[in-house]
């Protein structure tokens, strides 16, 4: 390896400052679902989910290089075995999702699309694709589920592109390597957004994997470069976010499935320089002991829960919505939430708070359930014995 790769030593197991941005991007993931007002949701989709790229590149070691199997194997564990788990549930529950009306084939999303129940025949592919192509998840339930596609496919391909480059030129160190790596992906990018290429083998083309590549690998060339890179002051956090806000009102795009030129030249920016400003705001918070920081900490280090379950929690607020409006209840089968009235009323921030905090809850509830039982098993074991 080269001198360089010293900088990848090990790290803090708890990085404070990048749980509190991995917190920050999914509240502004769910904020975005709730289609909390056009502009607002296109600054958010400028840089949240190039975000979670780039943080997983941050914690990337150039140790798993020695030990690939070990690394695969646990992006498989933490990625694919939740992905299939949680896919399925939603698979299962999807016709009694319709049984109770939380699912209709009259409201949809905000395209006017609808979802059907599963037919024994629908099922069973949409089974097949979960388990075999990170696909087929319920897209009304689960529609946030494609990335964990995205970024097991990124970390891999990384991985091995990372091996190849080290085979070619065994000196090679992880600033050069990550660099080649993230021209190489927004190269492949242009190709295929000019061409309108598809990769046939991936589920919805490859464009957003492809895209995760980019930002996996920058993520890596950052932590690399960390130290020798001056620290982001708050007048040049300010002016990232004048510069997204000026993206949002010329319709500049994210990780749209549907991309074109433009996005090619300007994802790349928006997505760094919004990294850079949550990166920025994140040590601010982090400097002083708050419940803002809390809070923010525990929601950065369970992601995964928000990811899968905010839509869920969102039909509690559509509830809420349809009695505040007397609504029809058929209404609250709308993905992602009730877009009647969206565009003046400020439900988008309820939709946010519960979307975020409701998982949460039920999964630090379960969670000391399970530890009660555990406990109660023990006591109940150690008067047996006596």
């Amino acid at each position: 390896m080269g001198k360089s790769d010293t900088v990848n030593a090990p790290f803090p197991q708890r990085d404070t400052v990048m749980s509190i941005v991995k917190g920050i991007a999914i509240i502004l993931m769910v904020a975005g679902h709730a289609e909390g007002g056009d502009m607002l949701v296109r600054f958010i989709y400028l840089f949240h989910m190039p975000v979670f790229f780039i943080a997983a590149g941050y914690f990337f070691s150039s140790s798993s290089l020695d030990d690939p199997w070990r690394f695969c194997v646990k992006r498989f564990k933490g990625l694919y075995v939740p992905f299939v788990k949680w896919a399925i549930l939603f698979l299962l529950l999807h016709n009694l999702f319709f049984y109770f009306g939380i699912l209709n084939e009259t409201y949809g999303n905000w395209t006017g699309g609808v979802t059907h129940p599963y037919t024994w025949h629908s099922f069973f592919q949409r089974l097949v694709h979960i388990v075999f192509s990170m696909a087929g998840y319920d897209e009304f339930m689960a529609g946030a589920f494609w990335f964990f596609r995205a970024l097991l496919l990124t970390s891999i391909g990384y991985l091995v592109l990372r091996l190849l480059l080290r085979h070619f030129s065994p000196e090679i160190s992880t600033v050069k390597a990550s660099v080649i790596i993230c021209c190489m992906a927004w190269a492949f990018a242009a190709f295929k957004v000019s061409c309108d290429m598809r990769i046939v083998t991936v589920v919805q083309g490859g464009i957003r994997e492809t895209w995760g590549l980019f930002f996996f690998s920058f993520g890596v060339l950052f932590r690399a470069l960390e130290n020798s890179v001056p620290a982001l002051r708050w007048w040049s956090a300010v002016l990232i976010a004048a510069f997204l806000i000026v993206g949002a009102y010329l319709g500049w795009a994210g990780m749209t499935l549907t991309p074109t030129m433009m996005t090619v030249a300007t994802l790349p920016v928006t997505g760094i320089l919004g990294f850079m400003m949550l990166k920025w705001l994140s040590h601010y918070i982090d400097a002083r002991e708050t419940i803002v920081r809390s809070i923010l900490v525990q929601l950065g280090e369970m992601t995964i829960y928000i990811f899968v379950f905010h839509i869920v929690a969102f039909k509690v607020v559509s509830l809420i919505k349809i009695w505040w409006y007397g609504l029809e209840f058929g209404q609250i089968g709308c993905h992602m939430v009730i877009h009647e009235h969206a565009a003046e009323d400020l439900f988008w921030i309820l939709y946010t708070v519960v979307g975020v905090s409701l998982p949460i809850i039920w999964k630090l509830s379960y969670d000391n359930i399970c530890s009660w039982m555990r406990r109660t098993r023990c006591v109940e074991q150690v008067s047996d014995t006596v």
